[in-house]
């Protein structure tokens, strides 16, 4: 029988991919763990392996297809000598992009009339009626503390992005809230007013944002080229838009002299042995001691070391550093594991790994989602100091500016000396102020004194 291939679930939160590529043609014997695929998703592009053997019967969905939902037919495997004509005839017209089924309606035991239906081909307003009928009130929000319908994957979005469901309008079968909704209303779209004296909640009471319309009615036609957004893009823009809607964040600067570190880390270099092919071993930089001094100073700290759920805080055992990475059209935050059980050089070399995998589009979803906090360094562009966004459902991430030459007083005289500012981002809900300043003292303390990271 004939094995439909589906577009699969790369990540827990996917729900559309692109097919970049097809390594398999019609007709090509597949066996199973064969890479027959390349799928994109907002993050990575990943390779597809084949869980059947056979023989690739039809494709589905030719490569450069964009957003097909996942579980979308995207070719058909023939298998047990099953007539390769035949397999490919049953694909039939499987659809690329199939239209989402429509959530089955929860509507509630005792439904409310339903208003006349105009007869074909006339306007409901031209119809006579009998009596007045009174608008039914779509039992999708009911009039104050009753039960609101959406469906289960709208409930989560709207959850994750800090919005109010029962001031959703939807669209669905009477009324019901669905995921397309909670997207429109991230943007302010299809939002109810609150109440009068109704609490803010989440990012809800926020002012929507202004439409494509009136963005581009300030502007010439001629004066600006309008470029699609990408997935990964739209991606950032949702879940930096979530971060600031729904944590409240809080920060704390200070400066780090590190005068020790660049003189530890010329040295260690100086001594790294060779490879075979004659080049050092590592080459370690300034990031690295900044990984490594954070992932200590969240275990010196543990209290910070956490993630908030409204059933209870998560602390976390280990600190796992997420490291932003620059990406053509956005960026990326690969993790370090167990960072605080690793030497220098191991994160040196993983961070370079995890780097180049990264701009290649070949990172694993593992390699990117979770981590216990975040470091962002613009040290490299010049930027003196900055805050940072707080990646959820972390509590922290560290901003890292450029480590410079600066007079700095000392016994009341002036001397110049080699300063670094950092400023950590808190999430006030995790993370009180006295707690955070206790984590970014520990930090401080060992980007100073390097030599108690390596003991």
């Amino acid at each position: 029988m004939a094995t439909k291939i589906l577009m699969p679930a790369l990540s827990p939160t996917m729900e559309k991919g692109n097919v970049a590529r097809w390594l398999k043609k019609e007709g090509d014997a597949v066996k199973s763990g064969d890479v027959i695929a390349e799928i994109e998703t907002d993050k990575a592009t990943m390779e597809f392996e084949a869980v059947d053997e056979g023989v690739l019967a039809k494709i589905v969905v030719p490569e450069g297809t964009q957003d097909v939902a996942v579980n979308s037919v995207i070719a058909v495997l023939a298998t047990d000598g099953e007539d390769v004509k035949a397999a490919a005839a049953s694909a039939g017209s499987a659809s690329a992009a199939p239209k989402a089924e429509a959530p089955k309606s929860e509507a509630p035991k005792s439904e409310p009339p339903k208003p006349q239906t105009a007869a074909p081909g006339k306007p409901a307003a031209t119809q006579a009626a009998p009596a007045p009928i009174k608008p039914a009130a779509a039992p999708a929000h009911a009039a104050s503390g009753g039960r609101v319908f959406a469906s289960p994957l709208a409930r989560r979005i709207a959850k994750d992005a800090g919005i109010d469901v029962s001031r959703v309008q939807g669209s669905g079968p009477h009324g019901r809230v669905i995921a397309r909704d909670i997207e429109d209303a991230k943007s302010g779209k299809g939002l109810r007013a609150a109440p009068a004296g109704a609490p803010a909640t989440g990012g809800a009471s926020i002012a929507p944002a202004m439409s494509d319309k009136q963005v581009l009615a300030l502007y010439d036609q001629d004066a600006y080229e309008l470029v699609p957004h990408a997935g990964m893009r739209r991606t950032i823009a949702q879940r930096l838009t979530a971060s600031t809607q729904t944590i409240p964040h809080f920060y704390l600067t200070i400066d780090c002299d590190i005068g020790k570190l660049l003189t530890a880390r010329e040295e260690i270099n100086a001594v790294a042995p060779k490879t075979q092919d004659g080049k050092p071993a590592y080459k370690l930089s300034v990031n690295d001691f900044v990984i490594k001094a954070l992932a200590l100073a969240l275990q010196r700290i543990p209290d910070a070391n956490v993630s908030w759920t409204d059933s209870g805080m998560l602390r976390h055992k280990h600190s796992d550093v997420s490291v932003a990475v620059a990406l053509p059209g956005g960026l990326i935050t690969p993790i370090i594991r167990k960072a605080e059980t690793k030497s220098l050089s191991a994160i040196s070399n993983e961070m370079k790994d995890l780097a180049a995998r990264a701009r290649a589009g070949k990172l694993k979803p593992a390699e990117y989602q979770g981590g216990t906090t975040s470091v962002s360094n613009l040290g490299m562009y010049g930027i003196k100091d900055f805050t940072a966004v707080i990646n959820p459902p972390q509590a922290t991430i560290l901003a890292a500016g450029v480590g410079e030459e600066r007079p700095v007083v000392r016994n009341g005289k002036i001397e110049i000396a080699h300063i670094m500012s950092v400023t950590m981002s808190c999430d006030h809900r995790a993370v009180d102020g006295a707690l955070g300043a206790e984590l970014i003292g520990a930090f401080k303390r060992f980007i100073e004194n390097p030599v108690m990271m390596v003991v």
